[in-house]
Order: structure tokens, then sequence, then C-alpha cells
């Protein structure tokens, strides 16, 4: 099995485990827990990487169109390098009614227009600065987290479980 494919099958096992403890906390009518205020912290980070021609050959296909990648060409040593945009954590999980306070923190790019489908139709990340979003996660479902600048790579995911 691939790393990529064990890291898939984790995300799905999380998610299973957090939706049978959800239904085994129960709602309001069997005496489960109600709504909570849940707070996340994120970042807006650029994972980059270096090689050598000498080790490692550049690559001869092109990455995805946008701003979310970067590809720089061997310089006079040889050396190139690649990079990427993505929010850390990639995904947010929490139970429907719950407000969800996220507070974001601008670590690599100058800016970032962000945006949670459904939920936040705009906010602004930029280095150095913290941004506080919150809202009530009032609709079940998975959502996109965004940042129009650096498409495709950098998203992430908000999944509302349904209460009960």
């Amino acid at each position: 099995m691939s790393p990529k494919s064990i890291r898939y099958l984790a995300s799905f096992l999380v998610l299973v485990g957090v939706g049978v403890l959800a239904m085994a906390c129960g709602d309001d009518e069997g005496g489960g827990r109600g709504p909570l205020t849940r707070t996340f912290y994120m970042e807006a980070i650029e994972p980059k990487g270096s090689a050598s021609v000498e080790n490692e050959p550049f690559p001869d296909t092109a990455l995805p169109d946008g701003g979310g990648y970067a590809l720089k060409e061997p310089n006079a040593e040889g050396k190139w390098e690649v990079e990427t945009y993505t929010w850390n954590p990639k995904q947010i999980v929490v139970t429907e009614g719950d407000t969800v306070n996220l507070e974001i923190l601008g670590v690599n790019g100058s800016k970032h227009d962000g945006s949670i489908e459904e939920y936040v139709p705009g906010f602004v990340v930029e280095r150095g600065k913290l941004t506080r979003l919150s809202f009530v996660a009032d609709e079940p479902g998975v959502f996109k987290i965004s940042c129009a600048t650096h498409l495709p790579s950098m998203t992430a995911e908000l999944v509302v479980l349904p209460r009960g």
C-alpha cells in the first residue's frame, strides 16, 4: 500500500471514528451533549523542497496551473526547488450546531484570499497576522476551505457531522 493510500485510509478511519463517537454521545433527545464551541488553530504555510540535478533529475512534466505550486528551474549549480501552499490542518470536523472559531496564522505568502463554502464568503490571511473567524456550523456536509490565490493546492475541508 502506498503512503498516499495509507494517509487516505487513516483519514477515513478518523472520520468514521468521529462519526461513531458523535452518534454514541447522542443528541438532546438522548440526553447527550448539545452544541459546543470549538476553536481550531490553522496556518497558511508553504512547504518547500530542493534537490540537485546531480542527485535527482529535474521533473519533465509541468505542475497544475494556478498559484498553488511552483517549480523553479535548476540554477547555475544545478539546484532546483519545488514548493506548494496549503492550509494546516487540511480537515476540521465538527457536529451540526457547533460554533466554530478559527484562528488562522499567515506564516508564508504575503496574502491569502480565503473562503469557506456555504459559511464564510471571504476572508484575508496575511503573513505575520492572525485572522479570526466565527460561525455556527448549521448545515451537515463537507465544505471546501480555499485560497483563491493558491489553487489548486491550498484547499482544506470543513466536515459538519449531523447531530443525532
